[in-house]
């Protein structure tokens, strides 16, 4: 077996026209005619339709401010949080139609709807919030309900007589 050094392998790579991943370029910007980002978010069974553009820091939902959509004061962090952590809070303007769910499905499914708004109006955010974990989409579902059981793993209680 030989071994091969860092140096060897990138002179290989260079040579192959593969470029190491530290030098790749980022890719373009995805903003539609009117300077708006779009992705989709999802949580739950939740669905958020999630525009975002330069702006003074304004989120509406379901044409609703977010203060008054979300009353409870952890779903508006929630939703804060992509912001917060690109150190965007007040440079966009997010609109956002939300559907399915309840409230902390919702609240799940903007907060990964803007995370992604972001990554394609700033490809260079993308590290930032990966990190963050706001890139992941939260795959936890409730379970179905089998037949004979209660509800999805309960069974009926026992009775010897």
């Amino acid at each position: 077996m030989s071994t091969t050094s860092l140096e060897d392998l990138k002179e290989v790579a260079a040579e192959a026209g593969v470029i190491a991943p530290e030098e790749a370029p980022l890719p373009e910007p995805k903003i539609d005619a009117q300077g708006r980002a779009y992705a989709t978010g999802k949580r739950k069974t939740a669905v958020a339709r999630v525009w975002i553009k330069p702006g003074h820091g304004r989120i509406t939902i379901n044409n609703k401010d977010h203060k008054e959509y979300f009353g409870r004061a952890v779903l508006q962090m929630i939703i804060k949080q992509p912001l917060d952590a690109a150190a965007r809070n007040d440079q966009f303007d997010v609109i956002c139609t939300v559907t399915g769910s309840g409230p902390s499905g919702q609240a799940g499914a903007v907060r990964h709807g803007i995370a992604r708004a972001l990554t394609f109006y700033e490809p260079g955010l993308r590290s930032v919030l990966k990190s963050g974990g706001f890139l992941t989409r939260d795959s936890r579902v409730v379970e179905r309900k089998k037949y004979g059981r209660k509800k999805a793993r309960r069974s009926f209680q026992f009775s010897k007589r």
